[in-house]
């Protein structure tokens, strides 16, 4: 009877603390109200275990953004950041805070607002000559989009810097395989008329699948016209850069890559 009584009191809370954290009625205010020092060792806790593999034990960076910034992109101000990590970011890997209550999002948001005290990430390169390199050698343009140009098979780069750290970058280029994005899926499709595409999906139901070939071109089929329907998990058509470019110009292409943000 203890037992289930306990049970009940686990779960009542567990409810509880989910309604607080979705509480429609819950007005946002535009100051965290919850900055102590406690706060924010309860925001560091809730980092590590909730957002660090993304993000990095210090807000660095990897798989998701960089949150050691003064000033981040999607969360301007307290109130902005406590409804990025209620909601998430639609679109992107960002995903809500889930169960956790008003109070952890709060601490939360402190401590990723201190985050943006730390000094910024130092990159070795030239960004100018990585420019151009990206621009030539590289061929990046023919795979990615960064300001309106190029193709768009990869991921865009124009705000590149702001969600991936310098060693991400280097690894994205050397060992592409180890680093793709999430939601990423490379697919090969052959037709019933013979026609055999590689590229990446775009988007998939029950009937149909979409895909963009390595060219950048759309493709939409109907699952019953095609012969053959691979989806290559773990395989990107992004090359490798180990042994194509120079140790400096992989340098320089990472400092022009990590200077992206978004800026026109």
């Amino acid at each position: 009877m203890l037992r289930l009584l306990g049970l009940i009191l686990v779960c009542t809370a567990a409810l509880a603390a989910q309604a607080e954290s979705y509480d429609p009625e819950y007005v946002v205010p535009k100051q965290n109200p919850f900055t102590t020092a406690a706060d924010l060792k309860s925001g560091d806790r809730l980092f590590l275990g909730q957002c660090s593999r993304c993000h990095g034990t210090k807000g660095e960076g990897g798989l998701g953004a960089i949150l050691a910034l003064p000033r981040l992109r999607h969360a301007a101000d307290d109130q902005s950041l406590y409804q990025v990590i209620r909601d998430g970011i639609k679109g992107t890997e960002m995903q809500g805070a889930g169960t956790m209550t008003t109070r952890e999002i709060w601490q939360l948001a402190a401590y990723v607002r201190s985050l943006g005290s730390l000094p910024p990430e130092t990159v070795p390169g030239d960004p100018q000559r990585g420019r151009e390199i990206y621009r030539t050698k590289g061929n990046c343009g023919q795979c990615h989009i960064l300001r309106g140009q190029g193709q768009g098979v990869g991921p865009e780069l124009t705000d590149i810097g702001a969600r991936r750290n310098a060693a991400h970058l280097r690894t994205a280029l050397l060992k592409p395989e180890a680093a793709i994005p999430e939601g990423f899926l490379q697919v090969r499709v052959v037709t019933k008329d013979g026609r055999r595409i590689t590229g990446v999906r775009l988007s998939e139901d029950t009937f149909t699948i979409q895909l963009s070939d390595l060219n950048g071109r759309p493709h939409s089929f109907l699952k019953e016209e095609l012969k053959e329907l691979q989806k290559d998990t773990g395989k990107t058509p992004m090359p490798s850069y180990q042994g194509v470019l120079t140790p400096a110009e992989l340098d320089d292409v990472i400092a022009y890559l990590a200077s992206l943000r978004g800026e026109p």
